[in-house]
């Protein structure tokens, strides 16, 4: 835990003993009166935190915020991934979390597995607390909003306006792609905003490549190897990342 998130109604109020956050702060980093911590509100401002009292009678933790920081804005990429297993799934969102991915949008593919989408794992909340969970590792403050679609089709319907307003649309696939990610990166002007697609695991079928080419996505690989739906996520997104000036 890299920073301590707090809701705008919470920020002036005392945080239980018993909560998660007054553990960490008390048992990990043994803070003691008059100590601070970073600190932020979710989606706003990051900074530091004054512990001004420990209660242990009443158990509560009295502190102030003082904001200094924006709280590290995302950066302007949607992904839009083929649903994983859902033993991937906490990983995966983390790692687009911590890397400040704006969008991503989890899609059922004609080769996904349904049962994934029916798990405990995939429920809105449990990917809210995995992508809460990669803000704070990462140290910010601002959580990439998530969607989930039934079909790829579905997917692409919902992005309309982003994709007729996006110049850069990336399909990644390792089937009779035009071009690698990588170098159609370095070999075209400095990407302002993209939209990146991953397959599930098994890939996409003729039928949605066919659909990517209608909406305009260039169809590019990355390399020889064939990687897992959370690696391919991962590696594109620090790619494109990378060329916007993001991870300099």
């Amino acid at each position: 835990m890299n920073i301590c998130l707090f809701t705008q109604e919470e920020i002036n109020q005392p945080l239980n003993l018993k909560d998660e956050r007054a553990q960490h702060l008390i048992k990990v980093l043994h803070k003691k009166e008059g100590d601070t911590f970073t600190a932020g509100i979710v989606d706003g401002q990051s900074g530091t935190a004054a512990i001004s009292k420990i209660n242990l009678e009443e158990k509560y933790i009295s502190f102030t915020f003082q904001p200094q920081g924006d709280g590290k804005p995302l950066y302007p990429l949607t992904m839009i991934i083929g649903f994983p297993r859902p033993i991937q799934l906490k990983r995966l969102l983390r790692d687009m979390a911590g890397l400040g991915v704006d969008e991503i949008h989890l899609t059922a593919t004609q080769l996904t597995d349904k049962s994934y989408l029916k798990s405990d794992l995939a429920s809105p909340e449990n990917c809210r607390q995995m992508l809460f969970d990669g803000t704070v590792q990462a140290g910010g403050t601002h959580i990439p909003q998530i969607f989930m679609h039934a079909s790829l089709e579905e997917c692409l319907s919902a992005l309309k306006d982003k994709i007729s307003s996006t110049p850069d649309l990336y399909a990644l696939d390792n089937i009779d792609a035009s071009d690698s990610l990588n170098h159609r990166l370095l070999s075209n002007p400095q990407p302002k905003s993209a939209l990146a697609a991953i397959g599930s695991e098994r890939g996409w079928t003729a039928a949605e490549r066919k659909l990517f080419e209608e909406k305009g996505f260039c169809r590019l690989r990355m390399g020889e190897r064939i990687f897992r739906t959370e690696t391919a996520s991962t590696v594109a997104a620090s790619l494109i990342l990378a060329r916007m000036g993001k991870l300099e």
